[in-house]
């Protein structure tokens, strides 16, 4: 199953928090070169952790934060109407709240 996308796509939510996705402005063939670089940047995080080696894994931190950036996943948010970023708050506290209670499945009145 996939995680669900809020009705107006900004975020996806996992295990009930938001997660801001990429501008669906980008263009695809430079989503597709950023994605890549996100997912080279993870691996060489684990490769440096795995090594024990602080600085390469630092360099690869920032990496991955400026693929993230340059995705709009962080940094100033990509829509143009005002709305405030909620990554990382719960689902159930935001404007979604409603949405996000109707979705099966989803144990939103789940207490634990």
């Amino acid at each position: 199953m996939t995680d669900p996308v809020t009705p107006d796509g900004r975020y996806l939510v996992v295990r009930g928090r938001l997660w801001r996705r990429s501008d669906p402005g980008l263009d695809p063939a430079e989503r597709e070169r950023l994605v890549a670089e996100l997912m080279a940047a993870r691996r060489a995080k684990g490769a440096a952790l795995r090594a024990g080696d602080e600085e390469a894994r630092e360099a690869a931190r920032r990496r991955v934060d400026a693929a993230k950036h340059a995705l709009g996943e962080r940094g100033p948010v990509w829509w143009d109407d005002g709305a405030p970023d909620l990554t990382r708050h719960l689902a159930r506290t935001t404007p979604y709240a409603a949405w996000f209670a109707e979705l099966e499945g989803d144990g939103a009145d789940d207490p634990g």
